[in-house]
Parts: structure tokens; C-alpha cells; sequence
């Protein structure tokens, strides 16, 4: 078995990524049957993103500017997060309907999948130094498919209680932990550049080239989390119209934000012949476009407002690698491991504020909601458009 993850790491790696990466939206996955048999509210679902958002963003920050990563193996702060992860996972099952225990455990999860989600990037470049580029697609994917998979869970589990669908991401986190931990870390690590200084980073944004990369990706960050919190409650607004008991939420979510892998391998496979500004700037400009639509065509057939959806999952995370490549490429080199941690930090912070406006006006305001998300795209675009003349 070992042979086996030492000749295929990349694989090992981005299905690790798969299994820790679904602890991320598990609450959400469970989310229509929490507010039936605990009582919660949309608002509520949207309270408990944020902590997990929260606690990415601050756990991202403690490693970014301790030098934790460069201390300790990524390996072990991986399975460790993993373990972690999971255990606060599975203990929401304890504290649903118990405030504020159940927004602490979120929290952690969130501190926990800061030592997933960036040390599998790491990893990526220790085992496959010669395709990161395409490995980064796959990475980013998979993240993709990893929220998306509660939603799985849920509509395999439909007969079960909700608390199995928690269980069993829990369960993956620990599986996918564990392969790391055997794997190690792989041979071609970069040397460590010491602390990494959040002011380096942000002087970065001086530069014109970074910070038209940095405004695309926050425009971005700012639509792509909260569509995902929002999926689900779009998807039983269709289902309900529909009228049809055959149809399952959960597993409709899931196939909607699972679309996002193959938007990201495909705008990977693109951007070798067209340059990750023109994939970035496609798939930025689609998933604005379909925000844009998306509440004025309301009144068409359920099949359709799906398959739009659909379009949209599709397009929305395509862009993400590409920004990574774009960002890496216009960094200053000298200080790149601050500036990145800058971008990924501010572009966390931003899901913050969208998720909590959407999903505390989604009672009132229905579809129309998502037009909250559109400044995101206006502005990437705007941002990037400035880069390409530059």
C-alpha cells in the first residue's frame, strides 16, 4: 500500500483533500432537516458558515504569520487537523440546538480545515513540482467536491437521521488524515522563507498588476461561498415547484456544486492554450451573468431554473485556480508566502459579510437575494479588465 501512495501521490493527496475538505459545508448539507427537527432558522445555517469561515480565517492567519508550516512536518499538521477536525465535527452532533457551543465547534472545525486545505497545497508542490499548475486544479476541485459531498451523504442517508450524515464526514476527515500521515511529506519542498508578515503581504496590493489579480479574486470570494450556502434553499424552491416527491434535495445540491470539478479541470485544461487571465476573466464574466438573470427568469419551469443553477455551480469556481496561478505569477517574489496569505485571508473575510446578508434576507427577499452576490463579479471584471490592458 505504501508503493502504491509513494507512486501516486498527487492521487493520495487530492482525495485526502476530498475526505477533509467535507467537513467544511457538513452542517449545511443537514441543513433543511435541522430547521424540521431542531428548529433552526435560515439565518441560523447562515450564523453557523460564518463561525466556520471565521475559524478558517483565523487559523489560516496563526500559521501564516507563526511559521507553523515551516516547523512541522505539513503531513502531521494535516492528519492532526484532520483528526481534530473531525472530532469537533462530530460533537455538533451533542450541541445542535445549544448556543453558542454549537457556533464554538464550528469554529474550531473552521481553525481545523486551516491545516487541511493550505497544507494540502504544500503537499502538492513537495510531490509534483513539475505540475502544479494542473495539480492546483485538481486540489481546488476536489475542495469543490468536498463540500459539495455532504449534500451526497445527506440524500444517501435520507432514511437516517441527520446526525449519520455528520458522522460519516467525520469519518472520511480521519480516513483522509490517516493516508497523509502515511504518505509524508514529499521531497521537493521549497526551503522555508521564515515568518510570514501580513504588512509584506498587504504592501504587495502597491504593486498595479497584483492588486487587479487581488480585486478579480476577491470579487470572486465574495459570490462563490455564499452561492454555496444558498444552493439548497434554491434547489427546494425548485423541487417544491415541482411538485414531485422523487426528487431529492440534498442529492440535486450535490450534483450542482459537484459541477464545480469539472469547471475547474476544464478552465485548467483551457488556460494551457488561452493563459489563466482569459479563463479567470470567462468564467468570472458567465457566473455574473447568470446572477444577473437568475431572479428575472424566476417565472420559467422548474427543469430549467435548475439547469441554470447547474451552469452556474459549473462556472463559479472555475476561475479560483486560475486566480492562484495569477496571483503566484504577480507576487512579489521576494515576499510571496505574506502576500499570498494576505489574499486568502481577505478573500475569506469577505464570504463573511455575503453569506450573513443573504441568508438573513433569503425569508424576505427569495431569489432576489442573489443579487447581493452581482457586485463581486462587477468588480472582478472591472479589476481584471484593467489587467489585461495592463
Amino acid at each position: 500500500m505504501t508503493n502504491f501512495m509513494r507512486r501516486h501521490p498527487l492521487l493520495v493527496v487530492v482525495v485526502a483533500q476530498l475526505c477533509g475538505t467535507s467537513l467544511w459545508f457538513s452542517v449545511n448539507g443537514v441543513g433543511l432537516a435541522l430547521i424540521a427537527d431542531v428548529g433552526l432558522r435560515e439565518k441560523d445555517l447562515g450564523w453557523l458558515t460564518l463561525s466556520i469561515q471565521a475559524g478558517f480565517i483565523a487559523g489560516t492567519l496563526l500559521i501564516a504569520t507563526t511559521g507553523l508550516a515551516d516547523r512541522i512536518r505539513a503531513s502531521r499538521i494535516f492528519a492532526v487537523s484532520s483528526l481534530a477536525g473531525a472530532l469537533a465535527n462530530a460533537g455538533f452532533v451533542l450541541v445542535a440546538a445549544h448556543q453558542p457551543f454549537d457556533l464554538l465547534l464550528r469554529f474550531v472545525t473552521g481553525l481545523c480545515l486551516a491545516g487541511i486545505y493550505p497544507l494540502g497545497m504544500k503537499l502538492v508542490i513537495g510531490w509534483t513540482p513539475k505540475y502544479v499548475g494542473a495539480a492546483l486544479a485538481w486540489l481546488v476541485g476536489m475542495l469543490t467536491l468536498g463540500t459539495a459531498l455532504p449534500h451526497l451523504l445527506r440524500g444517501a442517508m435520507v432514511a437516517l437521521s441527520w446526525q449519520w450524515t455528520l458522522l460519516g464526514a467525520s469519518l472520511l476527515a480521519i480516513l483522509g488524515g490517516a493516508a497523509i500521515f502515511v504518505l509524508g511529506d514529499g521531497p521537493h519542498l521549497p526551503p522555508s522563507s521564515g515568518k510570514a508578515r501580513l504588512r509584506d503581504g498587504l504592501a504587495a496590493l502597491r504593486e498595479p498588476r497584483f492588486r487587479a489579480v487581488a480585486m478579480g479574486y476577491f470579487g470572486h470570494s465574495w459570490e462563490l461561498y455564499a452561492l454555496w450556502t444558498l444552493v439548497p434553499f434554491m434547489v427546494a424552491r425548485e423541487v417544491a415547484r415541482l411538485g414531485a416527491q422523487g426528487f431529492s434535495t440534498p442529492l440535486i445540491s450535490f450534483t450542482i456544486i459537484a459541477l464545480g470539478l469539472f469547471g475547474c479541470i476544464g478552465g485548467g485544461a483551457l488556460s494551457r492554450r488561452l493563459g489563466s487571465l482569459f479563463v479567470a476573466r470567462l468564467a468570472l464574466g458567465a457566473s455574473g451573468l447568470i446572477c444577473m438573470v437568475y431572479p428575472l427568469v424566476a417565472f420559467l419551469s422548474p427543469p430549467v431554473m435548475l439547469l441554470l443553477l447547474a451552469l452556474w455551480g459549473l462556472t463559479v469556481i472555475a476561475d479560483s485556480p486560475q486566480f492562484s496561478a495569477l496571483a503566484a505569477q504577480t507576487a512579489p517574489r521576494e515576499r510571496i508566502g505574506s502576500t499570498l496569505a494576505m489574499l486568502n485571508a481577505i478573500g475569506f473575510a469577505l464570504t463573511i459579510p455575503s453569506i450573513a446578508l443573504t441568508t438573513a434576507l433569503w425569508q424576505w427577499q427569495g431569489l432576489w437575494v442573489v443579487w447581493w452576490l452581482l457586485p463581486g463579479p462587477v468588480i472582478g471584471l472591472w479589476a481584471m479588465h484593467k489587467l489585461g490592458r495592463q
